[in-house]
């Protein structure tokens, strides 16, 4: 593919805009690993481009240059994100491009894991080979603000959610509230995390599947976290009886043998996790917990009381809010209008999202 000549500085930038494109087309695809979008070019002439693969591996650099390894001598290396110089799961990305004798490479940011940190220039520099960051760099923060974030503070990062009428209030059954197009967008919220994270109480009430139900994406399903300090989530419910085909996990502080015996059988698995002053399970606790297990993006989705508690100890780095225009008055409804008060104070910003809800309605807290 060839590059019509142009002001040097803007070509560079179109061709990072191009690998930012492929790094946004292939997020949430790449397991904790960030997706990185990356262009070879030489002579004005695309030679190759990538992305990080499914999964995070290989990488993005790795996979351009193996597709043209007789002709990248000399080439000039795009990528949206330090090439990572440290032993992985995979060889350093910084010997590949030195073995193919890259002679420049562009990054838009220094990647925050530590065992990469501003470490690519002084390697690549030490072989004679240009290394700039900076480019389109304020392009690039939203791709990666989540990766970041978990990064810096090796904690998930965590997004809540939630479900109401027009009149604030929510149902203590399984009836859904919002309409089909509003669900859609909670299945791609769900595809992109992680784990989702509960309540026994809305599994009692509520016997969600909480899976992602997109076509071609349902094998993206979270893993679904439960916190349960007494373990009364009901046995015959959908998640317990299909525990043994899903990754299901229960947070929970009980001696009951019987139960937990019975779970794990089930295929559940059990962390036991002890109260707070013999009252709470503590939640920071559990989310560290959480990104121990390699679960980095989270989805909160629940129900009044334990939404309130992730705002509570401000836990929630994002938040989104549907409403339905439905009115719910029946005697089984819950008021939500204390924890939308709640939201409204713990964010400083807030955009109305158009996705073809028809009348339901999506705010994006931030």
């Amino acid at each position: 593919m060839s590059l019509k000549k142009d002001n040097y500085k803007s070509l560079d930038k179109k061709i990072m805009n191009f690998a930012i494109n492929l790094a946004e087309n292939k997020k949430y695809f790449t397991g904790t690993n960030p997706s990185v979008g990356c262009v070879i070019v030489k002579k004005n002439k695309i030679l190759s481009f990538a992305t990080t693969n499914d999964g995070g591996r290989p990488h993005a650099e790795s996979i351009a240059l193996k597709k043209n390894r007789h002709n990248n001598k000399g080439a000039t290396l795009y990528s949206t994100l330090e090439p990572c110089s440290h032993q992985g799961k995979t060889p350093p990305c910084t010997n590949a491009i030195i073995k193919n004798q890259v002679m420049k490479v562009h990054y838009s940011i220094e990647d925050k894991d530590l065992r990469t940190f501003n470490k690519t220039k002084k390697i690549l520099k030490s072989k004679n080979i240009i290394a700039k960051s900076g480019l389109q760099k304020r392009k690039v923060h939203n791709l990666y603000k989540e990766y970041n974030y978990i990064r810096s503070s090796k904690s998930p990062y965590i997004t809540g959610k939630i479900a109401s009428s027009s009149n604030l209030n929510i149902l203590r059954n399984n009836s859904p509230i919002t309409n089909q197009h509003s669900r859609m967008v909670s299945h791609l919220l769900r595809f992109q995390n992680h784990a989702i994270l509960t309540s026994y109480k809305t599994i009692n009430t509520d016997n969600p599947k909480l899976n992602c139900r997109l076509s071609g994406l349902e094998k993206y399903s979270p893993t679904v976290i439960v916190i349960d300090k007494n373990l009364k989530v009901k046995i015959n419910s959908f998640l317990i009886k299909n525990s043994k085909k899903s990754k299901l996990i229960i947070f929970h502080c009980s001696k009951n043998i019987s139960k937990i015996r019975l779970l794990k059988n089930k295929g559940v698995k059990l962390i036991f996790q002890k109260a707070e002053n013999d009252i709470d399970l503590n939640l920071k606790k559990i989310t560290q917990k959480i990104y121990k297990l390699g679960l980095h993006r989270l989805l909160v989705e629940s129900g009044k009381d334990l939404l309130t508690n992730f705002l509570k100890e401000n836990l929630l780095n994002e938040f989104y809010f549907f409403k339905s225009d439905k009115i719910i008055l029946n005697r089984h409804k819950i008021n939500i209008s204390s924890l939308v008060k709640m939201i409204n104070k713990n964010y400083k910003n807030k955009k109305k999202i158009n996705t073809y809800l028809g009348k339901d309605t999506l705010t994006h807290y931030y």
